[in-house]
């Protein structure tokens, strides 16, 4: 299928690694201009920039902290002048620290709840402009699955996300009259988002709850998130569609 993204601008926030880079690569092959967002790993988005660029598309690289709403603002405004608009958000961004509720921290609640939810909040505000004066607008967010149907050592994060599905739901209704869309990507266990040591620790615990054995890679999202991203997925919003492996059947 030929999802054709030619002529749109896409914003991928946390897009230097992971599923965020496989994302802004993916759009980018369909012909989107991406920003490849990022917050410290500057390095990696600009060789994500330099591979779009290699391969004829149209990239730039740009730093911003998702938690901070003026920072958000500038970024979103350097996308809309240097790429002429934006059409496409991916809600990327995130992050999580695995522990017990009853250990954590106020400085950890806010942290996470800081990039994920009001990370989500502030893009979207920015971008909601933009997105409805296109006519062909597109929000995704990426959660996990842990914001559907809980998990141990995930609270905060899980209560974050959950949050971040119920802003896309209400964005849905009151951005759909433009004809943009605002969807939920939830997913199960991504190897490449989670610390290495842990992961290989647990690998074989964990893949036993998922019924196809194996978890997730970069590369079994992003085909999801393009085709919401085209004119294949305009009747598609307010839907939270679970990538999973099959860890959660809600």
């Amino acid at each position: 299928m030929n999802f054709n993204l030619a002529g749109r601008v896409a914003l991928v926030t946390g897009a230097a690694r992971g599923v965020g880079r496989e994302i802004a690569l993916s759009l980018a092959a369909e012909g989107a201009a991406v920003a490849v967002n990022y917050s410290r790993s500057a390095d990696d988005a600009r060789a994500i920039v330099e591979t779009i660029l290699a391969n004829g598309g149209r990239a730039i690289a740009c730093g911003a902290d998702v938690a901070d709403y003026q920072a958000v603002k500038a970024m979103v405004a350097e996308v809309a002048g240097t790429l002429g608009g934006l059409n496409i958000l991916v809600n990327n961004a995130g992050f999580a620290t695995r522990r017990r509720f009853a250990e954590t921290t106020e400085a950890e609640w806010h942290r996470q709840i800081d990039v994920c939810l009001y990370g989500a909040i502030h893009c979207c505000h920015a971008a909601a402009p933009h997105l409805e004066a296109k006519g062909q607008g597109r929000i995704i967010s990426i959660v996990g699955d842990s914001s559907r149907v809980g998990e141990s050592g995930l609270a905060i994060v899980g209560a974050a996300r959950a949050g971040v599905i119920a802003l896309m739901k209400s964005l849905a209704k009151e951005l759909g009259r433009s004809g943009a869309t605002a969807n939920t990507l939830s997913l199960g266990l991504i190897e490449t988002a989670h610390d290495r040591e842990w992961l290989e620790a647990n690998r074989d615990r964990l893949t036993k709850l998922y019924p196809l054995r194996r978890l997730g890679q970069p590369g079994d999202i992003a085909p999801t998130a393009t085709l919401l991203a085209s004119d294949q997925g305009g009747w598609i919003t307010g839907q939270v569609i679970s990538i999973s492996g099959g860890f959660s059947m809600v």
